[in-house]
Parts: C-alpha cells; structure tokens; sequence
C-alpha cells in the first residue's frame, strides 16, 4: 500500500467530489441540507483557499481514495473549526488511512490555532461516527455555526 498524503490541488475539484458523492449514493443519504447537494463541493480548492481552512487528500496510485479537511465555518465560536467533507472510498475503509487523514487534519487545525472541532453527521454514516469517537470526539446535543447543513443531526465536538 503506497498512500500519499497531500494538499488539494486545483486538478482534484472533479474528482474528489465524484468520491464524496459516490459515498453519499452508497449510504442512501444523498438528500438537501447535505454536502451532496452543496455547490461548494464541486471546487473544493476554491472553498480552502479561506484563510485558516486546509483540505488533505489521501492518494493511491494517482488515484484519490479519500480527503478530509478543516474549516472555519461561519457562526462557530472563536478558536472553533469545523472537521469537514472527510470520505474515504469504501474499499479503502478500516485500513487506517482516515485516522492518518484525521490527524493530518487535527494538526492542520492546531497549526491555525483552533482549540476544539465540531463535526455534523449522520445516523447511517455509523462507521465514521465510532471513529470520531475513538478520536476524542464527543456528542452534543445540536448544531453549531452556519454550515447550512439543515440534514445532518449528529453533532459532536472535540478539544484540541
């Protein structure tokens, strides 16, 4: 397994949103209020150019299997950060690659001086949500910020 970890480049907008939404399509959750349905999630580079985001890429062979990224979403409290847009492929799934693409974004977000992450998900994505647990993530009980995510209903959020 040759993975390489890196920043999203401008070439990866397409691609990396064919994963997100291929995801979406395989848990049935590919309905409004989500990130399938968010305009953002087609120029990716664009959205983390803001000042105090980054977005990770996880890449086999020239091929992206997975990106997970940090994000200072409007409305969350100062020091703040929203863990955002984090898929991984499914065959590439309890390999280790997205706690490796976790912490490159934990660092990236410590880097920008944010103390704690908030994430959203959902129900059926039960599989990430015991993986933000074991990473120190804990539950609350509703949204923070303005991601405009109207669909999720789990919210969680970890110290730093």
């Amino acid at each position: 397994m040759n993975i390489t970890f890196r920043l999203i480049e401008e070439k990866d907008n397409q691609e990396i949103a064919d994963l997100i939404r291929t995801v979406f399509r395989e848990f049935n959750i590919h309905r409004p209020g989500t990130v399938y349905f968010d305009p953002t999630t087609d120029n990716l580079y664009k959205l983390f150019r803001t000042p105090g985001s980054e977005y990770w890429i996880a890449e086999e062979n020239s091929v992206i299997i997975g990106g997970c990224g940090v994000y200072p979403t409007p409305g969350l409290p100062e020091g703040c950060a929203e863990l955002v847009k984090f898929y991984l492929s499914a065959e590439q799934r309890g390999k280790g690659i997205g706690c490796h693409l976790m912490g490159k974004t934990f660092d990236s977000a410590k880097r920008n001086g944010y103390k704690q992450l908030y994430l959203e998900s959902l129900p059926e994505l039960s599989r990430a949500i015991s993986l933000y647990e074991r990473a120190g993530f804990k539950f609350i009980t509703g949204p923070m910020g303005n991601s405009g995510h109207f669909g999720c209903n789990i919210w969680m959020l970890k110290e730093l």
